[in-house]
């Protein structure tokens, strides 16, 4: 982590999110404090953030719901700091798509060390450009794509598209966020058609003609996910 990132705590308990401050700022970390989320939200529109640490329950509202609002988004990691243990909250925060759930009270020490982890393991996601799934070879960067070897040619478009449902593999994604986030440049009106038509082009390109959309899964009534490609999934 040679550049300088940004950690943005949003805690509640003054001394904990002091605490917590003191242990993870060192030369090439800056901290960012805030005590509820309209604070956060406010420092989230003005700094680049690179991670979040996240309190569940706030004086203005639920850490869930914030979380939600974040990854329609932007692509931030963020852990939760909460102090319920319940397995159905832990499943809740994972499955919004926070990248760890961390129980009050806790080791200073061992939050730090995941996260740095937590850090390493964004850096290292956006630094890799070329991302292989199976028989998919994707360069985003380079915009170089192949299956089985054999070059596939993309439209920018359908190049956003698949970008957005990879890098949020096994995460679905709603028509609606798709739509804004894809065609968010587009002044005129979108017509949810235009992602229908999209999907289908791209499964015709990445997926098996024997195979029955093994990749870009259809989650009805909600949206899409991208998924590793299992046929059983």
């Amino acid at each position: 982590m040679k550049d300088n990132k940004n950690i943005l705590i949003i805690e509640d308990d003054i001394t904990l999110n002091k605490g917590i401050m003191l242990t993870l700022r060192q030369s090439n970390i800056n901290i960012k404090q805030a005590f509820d989320l309209n604070e956060g939200r406010n420092i989230l529109n003005k700094e680049k953030i690179d991670l979040i640490l996240l309190d569940v329950n706030l004086p203005d509202g639920n850490g869930f719901d914030f979380c939600k609002e974040i990854k329609e988004k932007l692509h931030i990691p963020i852990i939760f700091l909460t102090a319920c243990d319940m397995e159905i909250d832990v499943v809740m925060g994972l499955e919004l798509g926070a990248d760890d759930y961390i129980t009050k009270p806790f080791s200073l020490m061992i939050l730090r060390a995941r996260v740095m982890a937590a850090l390493r393991r964004h850096i290292s996601n956006a630094n890799s450009s070329k991302i292989t799934i199976k028989d998919l070879e994707l360069d985003f960067e380079k915009m170089k794509f192949s299956k089985d070897n054999k070059l596939i040619n993309l439209s920018k478009t359908e190049q956003k598209l698949l970008k957005l449902l990879v890098h949020n593999k096994g995460q679905v994604l709603t028509r609606e966020q798709l739509i804004d986030r894809v065609w968010s440049d587009m002044n005129e009106y979108v017509d949810e058609n235009a992602l229908t038509v999209t999907i289908k082009r791209l499964r015709e390109k990445i997926e098996d003609k024997k195979s029955k959309n093994k990749y870009i899964k259809t989650v009805y009534g909600i949206g899409y996910a991208f998924c590793k490609g299992d046929e059983n999934e």
